[in-house]
Parts: structure tokens; C-alpha cells; sequence
């Protein structure tokens, strides 16, 4: 078994998330987002829009500044991506729906939809006779969608209709303009080739799922891999034992990590550490946090949810890749209204050379703000790297 080092590790996943190579000089069109799909498999969705929408900011990190319509277009009118649970709400590759519709079949029962029947029986059979008749539509468009019960996830009757209906696959989602979820039938959004196509059995599209989330990551634990699409890690230990001993997978060690590790065989470690990328919460790179600490020791949580005085360094905190190692985090938000890219807290990791890093990072925070079509970048007094930043 070979034994690697940290350092190593970390060559071969950020060669394999898609650091390894130059940034197009160009336009980038069509091709570089198959070619990114096919390299970090999925996009995940959010709805926080403090700086841009959740899977525009691992596309900018890996591409550069790009026409954030022409990634819309591709994703939505293509025919090529499609929406689905995967790691979380996320766009996935066309040819990757056969590997979810197990998931469709043999979704359980969900209690607030077994809550919502019992009070309106044949509620959530009438949205889905809607959306035959009249889709695509949103959740505002039904007869009658009802009302949030709550803040956050208090969602409405035509809310959790929809839902539940896209979840076992009898209805299909897509993105519309500003971000809104399009409800329509899967023929009229699915190819026929992946919609009507042999169910893959749950334990193959499991165990396709994990090869695929060894591909992206390069090298991983059975909790890092079994993350990737959100595969239980009971599920995905066996399974991954499996393909080792199959050849499929080679099992390594890495000094310091718990645990089989297991490295896809073609992961082929970085050569030069070299670039910039500012990483979203919701990038492939850093979204297992305890991968995030054991490749690059760098402690990070998403602190959205946490109230504003027990924040550690804001609200929507984006660490800064330089050369292969993460060495500082800025917290971010798009002044739309007064095109300014705020940065509202800036933090060197210890150790680092801060004027460098204050460089590297003025120049990557000029070029996002010129993609998101911002002015200026105004940098406030949080942070010890906001003064060398300022002054960069």
C-alpha cells in the first residue's frame, strides 16, 4: 500500500477539482462548461445572493470572468444539465439521471405530506394535474398554493406539493430568469434517452456514484467520497472496499488521515501550484469542512446561520487559494445598487507573507468585481489583511 503525505494528497485533489490548468485566455463558451460538469460533476444550488448565486462562483474560481447568461443558457436549454437532489439541490450531467431515478422510486413517505393529505385530500394529485395541464408554472402560479407557515423552510401546501412530486419524479424542475424553480412533466424536460432508459439498481448507482466522486476528488476517505452525492457512509464503506478490491479504486494511506483512503486511478498529482481562486461555501473543494482542515489545516465554517455578534469572520466567507494553499478568507457582498464589491473582513492564515497574499488577493478581488459588473472594490477595517489589502 503506498503512503502518502499530506502535501501529496493535496496535488492530487486540487489536479482533479480542476486547478491544474490555466484559466482561458478567451471567451469561454459551451465547451469549457462540459468540461467543467465533467470535471467536478455537479453544481450545487443555493438561494443566498449576498455576492452572486451558489454555482456561478465555483465556475468563476476554475474559468475566470464568464457570461453568467451563457452558463444559464447551457444549464437550462441545453438539454445537457438537469436538476436534481444529488449534494444538495445541485445541476448535474444529463447522462447521470438514470443513476437518481432509484432514488425517485423508493423515496419514503414524507410526514407533511401524509399531514397535508389528511387535511386535503387529493391536494397534491390536483398540482400534478396543473402541471400537465398548464406547466411549466411556479409555486405562485397554482390555484391555490396556500400560505408559509413560517420564515425559512415554513414552506406553503403548493410548496411541499411541488416538492414532493419533483423528489419521486413525477414532475421535473429547471431554473427561470431571477433564479425561480420552474415545475414542469419530465418528458418535457428530460431527454427521452434518460427518461425512458432501464433503471440503474440502487446499489450500482451507488457504487457508480462513489467511482465518479473518487474521479473528482482524486484521493479521499469513505466519508469524504460517500459525501460527494450524499451517500450514507454505511452504504458507501462496503461498496468502496469493493472497488479496491477490484482495482477500480487504489487503496493508500495518507499521513495522518483516519481510515481507508482511496485514490481514483486517474488522479495524477498537480505539477505547479500555481493561481489564484477564491473558493464559495458551496465549492467541491472545500464543502466536506473536516477534508477542507485535514488537506490544507485550515478550520472553516459557513457562518450564515449564525447570529451576527457570535461570528468569527462574517457572513459569507470565501477563503483565497494562492499557489495551492489556502491562506486567507475574506467575508463578501455585491453592492449592487452602489457597484461596489464590499469586502467587509479581510484574515491572513498565520504564517503567511501578508503584502504577497494582500497582492494576489486585490487582484482577484479586481477581477470579480469587474465580472459581477461592480465599479470598485471597497475593503472596510475587519481582519488583519485588510490594511495590507487597502494599501496593495
Amino acid at each position: 500500500m503506498r503512503s502518502l503525505t499530506v502535501a501529496q494528497a493535496r496535488r492530487f485533489a486540487l489536479a482533479a477539482q480542476g486547478f491544474g490548468v490555466r484559466r482561458p485566455a478567451g471567451r469561454v463558451d459551451v465547451r469549457h462548461f462540459r468540461r467543467l460538469f465533467d470535471r467536478i460533476g455537479l453544481l450545487q444550488l443555493d438561494s443566498v445572493n449576498v455576492l452572486a448565486r451558489a454555482h456561478y462562483l465555483p465556475v468563476f474560481a476554475r474559468l475566470g470572468p464568464y457570461d453568467r447568461d451563457a452558463l444559464d443558457r447551457f444549464t437550462t436549454a441545453s438539454g445537457e444539465v438537469f436538476e436534481y437532489w444529488a449534494h444538495m439541490a445541485s445541476l448535474l450531467p444529463i447522462d447521470t439521471y438514470p443513476l437518481y431515478r432509484h432514488a425517485m422510486a423508493d423515496e419514503p413517505a414524507w410526514g407533511v405530506v401524509q399531514r397535508l393529505e389528511t387535511q386535503h385530500p387529493g391536494y397534491v394529485e390536483s398540482v400534478y394535474r396543473q402541471v400537465v395541464d398548464r406547466g411549466p408554472l411556479t409555486v405562485s402560479d397554482l390555484a391555490n398554493p396556500g400560505t408559509r407557515t413560517a420564515s425559512w423552510w415554513g414552506w406553503g401546501p403548493g410548496k411541499i406539493a411541488l416538492d414532493r412530486l419533483y423528489i419521486t419524479g413525477r414532475i421535473a424542475t429547471y431554473r427561470g430568469p431571477n433564479f425561480i424553480k420552474m415545475f414542469d412533466l419530465p418528458a418535457r424536460v428530460i431527454p427521452p434517452a434518460q427518461l425512458d432508459g432501464e433503471m440503474v439498481p440502487a446499489h450500482v448507482a451507488y457504487r457508480l456514484q462513489l467511482l465518479r466522486a473518487a474521479r473528482h476528488h482524486g484521493i479521499g476517505t469513505v466519508a469524504d467520497l460517500a459525501d460527494y452525492y450524499r451517500i450514507k457512509v454505511p452504504v458507501a464503506r462496503p461498496l468502496l472496499a469493493q472497488l479496491a478490491a477490484s482495482g477500480e479504486l487504489e487503496q493508500v494511506e495518507v499521513a495522518g488521515w483516519k481510515g481507508p483512503v482511496y485514490l481514483h486511478p486517474e488522479a495524477v498529482p498537480l505539477r505547479r501550484t500555481r493561481g489564484t481562486a477564491l473558493l464559495s461555501p458551496f465549492d467541491p473543494l472545500v464543502w466536506h469542512r473536516d477534508r477542507t482542515e485535514r488537506l490544507f489545516d485550515f478550520f472553516y465554517r459557513i457562518e450564515i446561520y449564525v447570529p451576527e455578534p457570535k461570528r468569527v469572520h462574517g457572513y459569507y466567507v470565501l477563503p483565497f487559494l494562492l499557489d495551492g494553499d489556502l491562506v486567507a478568507r475574506v467575508d463578501l457582498k455585491a453592492d449592487r445598487q452602489g457597484s461596489r464589491l464590499l469586502v467587509r473582513g479581510a484574515y491572513a492564515e498565520p504564517g503567511v507573507d501578508r503584502m504577497h497574499v494582500a497582492r494576489q488577493l486585490r487582484s482577484e478581488l479586481e477581477t470579480m468585481a469587474g465580472w459581477l459588473g461592480l465599479g470598485e472594490v471597497e475593503i472596510a477595517d475587519r481582519g488583519d489583511l485588510a490594511e495590507p489589502l487597502r494599501f496593495s
